[in-house]
């Protein structure tokens, strides 16, 4: 589905106000205090991206050279529950006044994060709501982090272990953890249009340097869903014909190696129920450099299968 970011944010933040007031005694207010934290956390989202300071900031990692890709990851953040997350921040709602002072206590001793005590319950009336806000983050006329600032966050994280890197990952790879999400291609709720563009460009010009060693590709995602749907039926349907009769198919799988438009292709098969009626298929390329996995329904010829994921030159071979 296409990424829209007026009906995202109307989304989610409608969404973040239902969970913290369906369940207290008097909502009105409850609305009111959750207003005034959207006023300060700017609009609710799915995830952060992984440069946030609310991910960066806290110092204690489970190892050394480890990137948290989400706040439950870290322990500072092992007290929130009843969690949303937003532009500038977390609200989350501990079940008890003790968890809820700690939690405070724990992230104001963290450069760059803000904790505090709301005055008025959310999510339910027994509960004790924290506003956690990175303080340095400023926002965009639009909502989004502000440009010279996200770019400046995503660089420095993305470099900080460039010496202990063993691949290059691709805009395609980490974009999620890039512009957080929801997200489209190039922006989200967090990052916008202008912002996105320079951070691939920047990770390209990164990668292509080669300070974090070989590309790694996996997502095809910068290909279209219909050519995507083309390359994992090529290969789905060469591994069957090749694996013709399936009536020599059992249950116990099956593996064999076929050529393909000059690429040696691996396919694993079984008959997954023992019964003829289905049957689950996975065809590889080399080690991982295209992979497609699935399920073929020989009654009525039908094929489902995920997403195929490798390097976009070779995939377009089968297109």
């Amino acid at each position: 589905m296409e990424f829209r970011a007026n009906q995202s944010a109307a989304r989610l933040n409608s969404q973040a106000a239902d969970y913290f007031t369906e369940n207290l005694s008097d909502r009105v207010i409850g609305l009111e205090l959750f207003n005034q934290v959207r006023e300060r956390l700017g609009n609710a989202v799915e995830s952060l991206p992984d440069w946030h300071p609310i991910l960066t900031a806290p110092p204690e990692r489970p190892q050394h050279h480890w990137h948290a890709s989400n706040y439950s990851s870290l322990p500072i953040y092992d007290l929130c529950v009843n969690t949303r997350e937003f532009v500038r921040g977390i609200l989350t709602c501990p079940n008890s006044e003790v968890d809820a002072d700690k939690l405070v206590e724990v992230v104001n001793q963290v450069q760059g994060l803000n904790a505090e005590r709301l005055e008025s319950a959310l999510y339910r009336d027994s509960a004790f709501p924290v506003l956690i806000e990175a303080w340095e983050v400023e926002l965009e006329a639009d909502g989004t982090i502000r440009s010279r600032d996200a770019l400046a966050w995503f660089v420095q994280a993305t470099v900080k272990h460039a010496r202990e890197a063993q691949v290059a990952e691709t805009w395609w790879n980490v974009r999620q953890l890039t512009l957080g999400s929801p997200h489209g291609a190039r922006s989200s709720l967090l990052v916008n249009d202008y912002t996105g563009r320079y951070m691939r460009k920047i990770l390209e010009t990164l990668n292509d340097s080669g300070i974090f060693g070989p590309i790694k590709e996996m997502s095809l995602d910068m290909l279209p869903e219909r050519k995507r749907s083309t390359i994992g039926q090529t290969l789905m349907r060469a591994a069957l014909e090749a694996a013709a009769p399936l009536v020599n198919v059992t249950d116990e799988a099956r593996e064999f190696k076929f050529e393909l438009r000059g690429e040696t292709c691996k396919v694993r098969i079984r008959d997954t129920w023992g019964d003829g009626m289905e049957y689950s298929v996975r065809v590889s390329i080399g080690d991982f450099d295209l992979t497609v996995s699935g399920f073929y329904y020989p009654k009525n010829d039908k094929l489902e299968h995920t997403d195929p994921t490798g390097k976009q030159k070779l995939a377009e071979k089968f297109t």
